[in-house]
């Protein structure tokens, strides 16, 4: 068996205070294809732990049988200190209350950073160039700081995904259907990856903006290629951010199910052998980031949603309404909130009482919008 686990202690941040990083490896280092994957990044994001869990005992077996061909490493709680963050009996895993900002975002553009180095070094062989850019990521990610706990943890992450073939970071969203971030380049790629999850949306986008774990990854090849268009770089690093529906939506029946697929997929790339059976009929097509409508508040009050989760809506369809319980006329109460855009109501707020400018749903639509809209309901 290949099998091995990894403890990895960050630095404390008070005296007494250490937090450790829980690793799994499979296979033998340097092995390919590798993948890399990690759960709940977004600490306050459940579902992902549960599907690393099932993951888990699916490869322990896959590995007790030989069939780990690859190489294969596994974080399945990839955030411990936001895990430690509760506040009067909520947890907080989004945000490091530290200040460090929201835990997946700002990691780094590792592309602006090795391409001066790669002027004279790339050329027409793809399989030379793959492997030059991947040294030269894994030194940019040897150089990063890391004198805190969250620095720590984010080149310690990056060291172990940066040279993988897939990097696929297991999220969730507040309530929410089965989608992922990536980049368009790697689509149409990315189907069997989008059919064995059973995705309803595939988000596209170069840059999502912000610095997501997912695109410190991916991001550096399709930068590095347009940098050096006589060169031959392929895109060689498929990562996503995979959204695993609604923070509530945490069992075993899901996390199984979530599991098996992610499993298949490593099967279909030859990560792992056997067969994954014929690939299902995907769900849905990639559709661009910029095409998604974040509908949003316009004033406080609490949310009652005309629309369920999966529904298609036309430009000017009602989304929900915005009701001031505060309000002297009950019946001049409500403020309406429409579609702008013909597509599927992918994500609401799973808190009902609204901000003003919050967003409360996600419509994914397949034209461009004027207004380039974010990717979370969430705060950034």
């Amino acid at each position: 068996m290949t099998h091995r686990v990894e403890h990895i202690s960050l630095p404390a941040m008070s005296p007494g205070a250490v937090f450790t990083l829980t690793v799994h490896h499979f296979g033998n280092p340097g092995a390919r294809p590798k993948a890399y994957l990690q759960a709940a990044l977004h600490a306050d994001e459940t579902p992902p732990l549960l599907v690393a869990h099932h993951l888990l005992t699916d490869l322990i077996k896959a590995d007790s049988l030989g069939l780990i061909k690859g190489e294969i490493i596994v974080v399945p709680m990839a955030n411990p200190p936001g895990l430690s963050q509760n506040l009067d009996g909520y947890h907080i895993g989004r945000h490091n209350l530290d200040g460090g900002g929201n835990f997946n975002r700002g990691f780094p553009d590792l592309g602006t950073l090795v391409r001066e180095g790669l002027a004279d070094k790339l050329d027409d062989d793809a399989d030379n160039n793959v492997a030059t850019i991947r040294a030269a990521l894994s030194v940019a990610v040897e150089n990063m700081e890391a004198r805190t706990a969250q620095q720590a943890l984010r080149k310690t992450l990056l060291s172990m995904a940066v040279d993988a073939d897939f990097v696929l970071d297991l999220h969730c969203d507040m309530e929410a259907l089965m989608h992922i971030y990536m980049g368009d380049a790697l689509w149409p790629d990315a189907r069997d990856l989008a059919a064995d999850l059973e995705l309803r949306a595939v988000l596209l986008a170069a840059d999502s903006g912000g610095g997501p774990f997912d695109e410190a990854c991916g991001s550096p090849w399709w930068a590095l290629a347009e940098a050096f268009p006589n060169a031959n770089i392929p895109p060689a690093c498929l990562a996503g951010t995979v959204e695993h529906r609604g923070q509530a939506d945490v069992s075993d029946a899901l996390g199984r199910a979530d599991a098996d697929g992610l499993f298949r997929f490593l099967q279909r790339r030859g990560v792992i052998d056997g067969s994954p059976g014929n690939l299902p009929e995907g769900l849905c097509e990639g559709t661009p980031l910029s095409g998604t409508q974040i509908a949003k508040a316009p004033v406080a009050g609490v949310i009652a949603y005309a629309v369920e989760l999966g529904e298609t809506v036309q430009p000017g369809d009602l989304i929900a309404e915005i009701i001031d319980p505060a309000a002297a006329n009950p019946n001049q109460a409500r403020t309406p909130v429409y579609a702008e855009t013909e597509g599927l109501i992918l994500s609401r707020a799973a808190d009902k009482l609204a901000r003003p400018g919050q967003g409360i749903a996600k419509v994914v639509g397949k034209t461009p919008l004027a207004d380039r809209q974010a990717g979370s309901l969430m705060e950034d």
